[in-house]
């Protein structure tokens, strides 16, 4: 497994990648993982974790595209050319660019290729405003189509880019993985919520939460400004993650507002704490602003039985509704509108619940295994196909 990241770190991908070990470690498969020099060791049976030689000078990687990923993805290609040549492997699994070098160490080596697309990287280039080159706009989808053409099996993490598959002919290699597991934690008892609220709110208020990360299509500045134009005093909003730098800079939005007074920033925490603040809330927002793919979030509040203020754009609306969340426009009057809906409205209550029972259904582990299982399945037909027609 080829995985241009820095594991383990509680973010998009590297959580991703998680989930996919657990899975393939459950199922019986053995995995050397490659991967940056970054992020802590995370331990599952039959897992060796090979990680590049580290570089001094670089050390955190931005989420989405960055320079800093070109040195470390040669060191990962040449790692990763070390151990195929060494070792016999049945399957080559890659994540994000490690594609572009996987298709061809797959094709050397005649083994399958399944290819883990968490996003389209040329629609990425747009999202992060990495560049505006057309040039390197054709060169990233001339790479993307030449590895849907050749992978032999695909998992995508969403409804957009099973579509995006659809497409361009390639649906029958698509797997729909979306990622909607949670990490274990030590079960929070009442009192423990009521005294971790008590750091916010007096026993009758009312909090409405953001996790994530502060990247600017995430809406944390649209968030703040729906938070301004929610005219109840009763109500806190409280901000989890955001690395120092972004919450510094939403502080001093909030300041500017005139909101600090009833908004709470925690800056990052550990995966596992995450589900004592979703327990501690009254309401769950998601304010994305741009992108296609659903945030990793919204299945965890989907499961918590909270009701779910979402933007109503297509990041989100492929997986929710209205029978099961609160969506509102992508503007802070329509988005403060939906908070006070969810915060006062019964049927809000009915639209979370709703919402929990689908999720005990559907968001099950043995689910997520079957899918993984069909997903490595299809690689190996697809080899044989390949070599059969070769």
């Amino acid at each position: 497994m080829l995985a241009p990241e820095p594991f383990f770190q509680p973010r998009g991908t590297p959580i991703s990648v998680y989930f996919r070990l657990h899975a393939l470690a459950n199922l019986g498969h053995e995995v050397d993982l490659v991967t940056y020099h970054l992020g802590e060791d995370r331990s599952f049976r039959n897992l060796e974790i090979h990680r590049i030689p580290s570089l001094f000078f670089i050390k955190k990687i931005k989420v989405g595209p960055s320079f800093a990923k070109i040195p470390l993805d040669f060191l990962l290609l040449c790692k990763s050319i070390r151990l195929v040549m060494s070792k016999s492997y049945d399957m080559i699994f890659t994540h994000e660019e490690a594609s572009w070098f996987g298709t061809v160490l797959a094709k050397c080596k005649k083994i399958p290729h399944l290819y883990d697309m968490h996003s389209s990287l040329p629609q990425q280039l747009e999202n992060f405003r990495f560049s505006r080159s057309k040039i390197l706009k054709k060169i990233f989808l001339a790479l993307e189509r030449y590895v849907l053409r050749n992978a032999q099996s695909i998992i995508v993490i969403c409804l957009d880019l099973f579509q995006k598959l659809e497409k361009e002919g390639f649906a029958r290699k698509a797997t729909l993985i979306e990622n909607f597991l949670d990490f274990e934690h030590p079960g929070y008892s009442e009192d423990q919520i009521k005294q971790e609220r008590t750091k916010y709110v007096s026993p009758d208020d009312k909090i409405v939460l953001y996790t994530g990360n502060f990247e600017s299509y995430q809406g944390i500045s649209l968030f703040l400004e729906a938070s301004a134009l929610v005219d109840d005093k009763s109500v806190v909003f409280l901000l989890v993650g955001g690395n120092p730098l972004h919450v510094e800079e939403m502080k001093k939005k909030a300041s500017e507002l005139k909101i600090s007074d009833k908004v709470f920033f925690t800056g990052q925490v550990a995966p596992s704490e995450v589900p004592l603040y979703i327990a501690m809330a009254d309401v769950l927002v998601s304010p994305r602003t741009a992108g296609t793919n659903t945030p990793l979030k919204i299945y965890s509040f989907l499961k918590s039985g909270k009701p779910v203020v979402a933007t109503d754009l297509w990041t989100h609306s492929q997986v929710l509704s209205e029978k099961i969340s609160i969506l509102a426009d992508p503007d802070p009057k329509s988005f403060a509108q939906g908070i006070l809906f969810a915060l006062h409205d019964h049927r809000a209550s009915e639209r979370a619940l709703a919402a929990k029972r689908m999720a005990e259904i559907e968001y099950t582990f043995d689910n997520y295994k079957k899918k993984i299982a069909v997903a490595l399945e299809k690689a190996h037909e697809g080899n044989k196909k390949r070599r059969l027609e070769s």
